[in-house]
């Protein structure tokens, strides 16, 4: 159902916030399946895995690849981590706009004394903490969220108070709600991301399909080049590609190249997942009848 990624500075906070969230989540009683994902699934050491270039490349492969195989559209899953790439935070954001579900980013915004306080309390206490060095590194490093920027949006804040050591709650409200709030045709507040040609999972489930899909429109785009031929550039009307099939009416010469094109575009269109769309073509009339439609609507014509 959606994907809700936490991001701020090493030791702001955000795993017991996104313990929080988790509670006020089942305290909502959404009866939503919600998962963390972060470094511990792994049994993964932050200061190895952030102690250079290629080991934090592998670690945010990892995550990312957990998260790919998690999201649904029965779940809510939170990724406890830094986040703290900008670029990385739009690779999340892909993966929801395929899965077609929620996504927001709930930022601990800690200021950085706070933060390195923390992390030397932590290591006073001997539990996880980071190594001065790598810590000032991903200080330096970090890109904060913006709320202009689509994969960091919708942004939920959350700050500590005075005393540092309890964190705001409005915003872990503001998110659940979010979160589970039922959408319908009037609903404004709440994004779903949709996908996208590029993004979306593909339709057919075997190579015969796709096989007759390719070989029909081959046929309609022969008849067209053939009609044309012998039209010596006229315009076509009612050329026919087969009984009980529509007729392609073209008032216009079209290439060869731009029928490649338009037939690419139809196969890549039909060969996609839609959340709402007819089943693929069953045989190669269906397809012929779908291709001549397209070409019909497409040049204008129909």
């Amino acid at each position: 159902m959606a994907l809700v990624v936490m991001c701020g500075q090493p030791c702001s906070g955000k795993s017991k916030a996104a313990l929080c969230l988790v509670e006020a989540l089942k305290e909502s009683e959404s009866n939503h399946q919600v998962r963390i994902i972060d470094e511990a699934c792994f049994h993964l050491d932050r200061n190895q895995s952030y102690a250079n270039m290629p080991s934090e490349k592998n670690l945010r492969g990892v995550l990312r690849s957990e998260v790919d195989r998690s999201v649904s559209k029965d779940s809510i899953i939170i990724v406890d981590s830094l986040n703290n790439i900008k670029g990385y935070r739009y690779e999340l954001w892909c993966l929801a706009r395929a899965s077609g579900i929620r996504y927001c980013v709930v930022y601990c915004d800690v200021e950085e004394t706070f933060c390195r306080k923390w992390n030397e309390a932590r290591r006073e206490k001997g539990e996880a903490n980071y190594a001065d060095s790598i810590f000032e590194d991903l200080v330096r490093r970090f890109e904060k969220p913006e709320r202009r920027n689509r994969w960091d949006s919708p942004l939920f804040e959350l700050w500590p108070h005075i005393e540092g050591t309890e964190r705001s709650s409005s915003a872990i409200i503001d998110a659940v709600s979010y979160l589970i709030k039922k959408v319908d045709s009037k609903t404004r507040d709440v994004k779903i991301l949709q996908p996208t040609i590029a993004t979306q999972t593909a339709r057919f489930s075997d190579a015969n399909s796709l096989f007759e899909l390719d070989k029909a429109t081959q046929e309609v785009t022969n008849a067209i080049v053939e009609a044309q031929s012998q039209a010596l550039g006229g315009p076509l009307n009612g050329v026919s590609v087969g009984k009980d099939l529509p007729v392609i009416n073209i008032s216009r010469c079209v290439g060869l190249p731009e029928l490649r094109r338009m037939r690419r575009t139809f196969i890549k269109l039909t060969g996609q997942t839609s959340l709402s769309g007819p089943p693929p073509p069953s045989d190669a009339d269906s397809a012929k009848r779908m291709f001549i439609d397209y070409l019909n609507r497409e040049l204008g014509t129909s």
